[in-house]
């Protein structure tokens, strides 16, 4: 106790200069909180909305003698559809009441009755913008659904109340709601080992070196204190202690001030929102265990790095008052360095040959640890691989300048590498987002390289027919008619599809079309297809036509000319055995009573939004057809797609504030030895370049490092995550501009080392 109040002492007697990298050290640690509770969070928030999903899920109580509900007299029945409103999906819950009693769902005080509606916040304000949402909703507005009852503020959900009779087959019985796991949750457990291994790689790995660097700040000048306490008379462990009081006591209350800004920022952007991703301010509320992570993990790492860092001054105190020669970097920093080069370096093999692991299992442990061991190993190497290009550097130049600059290098390797490491880590976590971004492309995309959309032309216009078919990035376009169906359930009739698609149209569509002529019926062929029926060629089928109320039969006779073409793998936009009629041969001004616009589009998932969006701005209340996509995966992807935003900029945050702090501290260390060069005669021009060169050659090594590990690192992930992309080269230009921008940004904040003022005192200090 006694060596701790000795550190307090110091702390706040050591002058101007103690207590401004006291309050930098501060500052450090409550952004490194601020982020790491940011990343404890987001497990909560995920959990919470997901707990909020299961409680409202419709359930009855099974029967124990058979897998079937236990039927009872006043059951009530529901059904539950989801459409796409636009990109999002919009949730509606039919529910028949009956007379037998139980709890309504979470957020409303009843069941809605029939003609009753009860909607989401949100999806009240769409409903009044739009008013022809109410074909999708009927019934009147009989209340709001409380929080309680929605997974997130933006939810589009309601409950309809309608009678048994209007469910489409009955509907499902219903006699409780809540059921122990949400059917769809906020994020599939396999898409969230992706955000868990990326906040591991982004962030956390990070952070854990800013919280160590911030807990070193003024490294060489608290060393010379503390060893003179130690030849006062201060026992090795006393040194340790009073160099361990200061960090933590700037680590505790850096822990403090950093859950208040996150309380803050939770506030803030909890009500504002990312783009797919909003949650309530509650659900961003910290756990007891992360509360406790922060605030005793940080000032323990503290306390951990405070005790290693005065180990020197404790050991050999003559040495530090003396300014000996440091001991060269040991070789220790290839141990973690090994294995995970070993577990990248074989899946890679692994996916070069062709034999990709199959077992995903022992791959979602092996890769994190790879990439954590990777990570801290390239952190390890920096002071060696430094202290060995400035050896070759300063014995081969001629430059006064890089000489001077790698004998400092030389003598302290870990001096720059503190203000380099973070921009290092940034580089090398880039480059894992990118495989991240790139294994999630492949499972949200269709495999085909086509997206079609399927809308239903009943009772729509001509004029949105049209809107629709002008969509930007729609490829193509084609009306599908169908012909008369018998209303019999006991007697059979045949049907056919007819294209109505101009060559060009069909050719816009399809990849490869034969001889296509236009104004001519023709019966389509694909020989990839399983023919459905078969119609002999004359058969004649009837198609109902409509103007003004009035119903017209059309009938198209089955050509004899076959045209052969060629559809889309997985998602075909036509059938064979399809007639193509040309536009011609439909009156203008009549419309098909069963008839099914075609849309084709690009399969990405922006290209898929898009059209989506254009979809509902033509008409709100439209169902599309979207083969291959789930509009509640889109949504999913939409907010993964946001967790990694918050990831990457959590990491820039770090990395950025990292430089910052250890810059600022290494601009105060350097002050008494660019002092004594200027005394000596060096010009200013000269100590800009040492300084700049002290801290670029080193950096652009480390960088190097980082872009060729963090490489290895993204191709063994994509060969884990079973995708058929292993190796990006597209993404090497983006990484290389980085690594540029980042030697540019610490050449610049190099240069304020070096002032025009020469104060002598600091070196009658020493």
């Amino acid at each position: 106790m006694k060596e701790l109040l000795l550190g307090l002492r110091l702390l706040t007697g050591a002058g101007r200069g103690s207590r401004v990298r006291f309050l930098l050290m501060v500052s450090g640690s409550a952004i490194g909180v601020c982020c790491l509770a940011a990343v404890l969070a987001i497990p909560g928030i995920l959990a919470a909305q997901d707990g909020r999903k299961a409680a409202r899920e419709p359930d009855c109580v099974e029967d124990p003698r058979r897998i079937a509900c236990l039927v009872s007299k006043g059951d009530s029945f529901e059904l539950t559809r989801t459409v796409a409103y636009g990109s999002e999906p919009l949730t509606r819950v039919f529910v028949a009441r009956g007379s037998r009693r139980f709890d309504p769902p979470p957020g409303l005080r009843e069941l809605p009755a029939p003609g009753e509606l009860f909607l989401s916040p949100r999806l009240r304000e769409a409903l009044q913008r739009e008013p022809a949402l109410a074909q999708l909703l009927p019934g009147r507005d009989n209340g709001i659904i409380t929080a309680q009852g929605l997974a997130h503020p933006d939810e589009l959900y309601a409950y309809v109340g309608v009678e048994q009779a209007e469910l489409e087959g009955g509907g499902n019985r219903l006699t409780a709601f809540g059921m122990p796991y949400a059917v769809h949750p906020t994020v599939d457990p396999s898409t969230l080992d992706i955000v868990r291994f990326t906040l591991i790689g982004v962030v956390l790995l990070p952070l854990a070196v800013f919280l160590s660097v911030c807990a070193r700040l003024s490294a060489a000048a608290r060393t010379r204190r503390l060893a003179a306490l130690r030849l006062l008379g201060l026992s090795k462990k006393g040194t340790q202690r009073v160099n361990a009081a200061e960090t933590v006591a700037a680590a505790l209350l850096g822990a403090v001030l950093g859950l208040g800004v996150y309380w803050v920022a939770n506030q803030l952007v909890s009500r504002i929102g990312m783009p797919g991703f909003k949650w309530y301010p509650a659900d961003g509320a910290l756990s007891l265990s992360s509360v406790l992570i922060c605030a005793v993990g940080c000032p323990a790492l503290a306390w951990f790095v405070g005790r290693a860092s005065a180990g020197k001054a404790a050991a050999n105190p003559l040495a530090v008052r003396r300014s000996a020669v440091e001991k060269p970097p040991g070789k220790w920093g290839l141990l973690p360095l090994v294995p995970g080069l070993g577990i990248v370096a074989g899946y890679c093999v692994a996916g070069a040959t062709g034999h990709p692991p199959r077992e995903t299992g022992l791959s979602s442990v092996l890769m994190p640890l790879a990439v954590i061991l990777v990570g801290v190993g390239l952190v390890t190497l920096l002071p060696v691989c430094s202290r060995t290009l400035a050896q070759k550097v300063a014995h081969s130049t001629r430059s006064v300048s890089l000489g001077l600059a790698m004998r400092r290098n030389e003598v302290e390797p870990g001096g720059a590498l503190r203000v380099a490491t973070g921009l290092v880590l940034l580089v090398f976590a880039a480059s894992l987002v990118q495989g991240v971004l790139i294994e999630l492309d492949q499972v949200s995309k269709n495999t085909s390289p086509v997206q079609t959309y399927r809308i239903s032309l009943s009772g729509t216009t001509a004029e949105k027919q049209r809107a629709w078919e002008k969509l930007p990035g729609i490829r193509g376009h084609a009306m599908v008619m169908e012909s008369r169906s018998s209303s019999n359930f006991d007697e059979w009739t045949p049907t056919l599809n007819a294209v109505v698609a101009t060559c060009a149209q069909l050719r816009d569509m399809v990849p490869t079309v034969g001889r296509c002529v236009d104004g001519r019926p023709m019966r389509l062929w694909d020989p990839d297809q399983t023919p459905g029926e078969k119609h002999k060629a004359g058969t004649r089928f009837p198609f109902d036509l409509w103007h003004d109320g009035h119903r017209r039969v059309m009938h198209v006779e089955m050509p004899r000319e076959v045209l052969q073409y060629s559809d889309h793998v997985g998602l075909p936009a036509f059938s064979t055995g399809d007639v193509l009629l040309p536009p011609s041969a439909v009156p203008a001004e009549l419309r098909p009573d069963q008839a099914t616009l075609t849309l084709l589009s690009g399969s990405d998932p922006e290209t898929v939004r898009r059209v989506l969006d254009g979809i509902s701005g033509v008409d709100p209340t439209t169902e599309v057809e979207t083969p291959g996509v789930v509009v509640t995966s889109l949504q999913q992807i939409t907010v993964v797609k946001s967790l990694l935003a918050v990831g990457m900029i959590l990491g820039l945050i770090i990395g950025v504030a990292a430089y910052l702090v250890a810059a600022t501290d290494r601009a105060v260390e350097r002050k008494p030895q660019v002092t004594a060069l200027s005394l000596l005669g060096a010009r200013p021009r000269t100590l800009r370049t040492v300084q700049v060169a002290q801290v670029v050659l080193p950096l652009a090594l480390g960088l190097a490092l980082a872009v060729v590990l963090g490489k290895l690192a993204e191709s063994s992930y994509l060969v884990t995550g079973g995708g058929a992309i292993y190796w990006d080269g597209a993404g090497i230009p983006l990484l290389l501009v980085c690594a540029l921008g980042a030697v540019a940004v610490a050449a610049v904040g190099a240069l304020p080392l070096v002032g025009r003022r020469i104060d002598p005192e600091l070196i009658r200090r020493d």
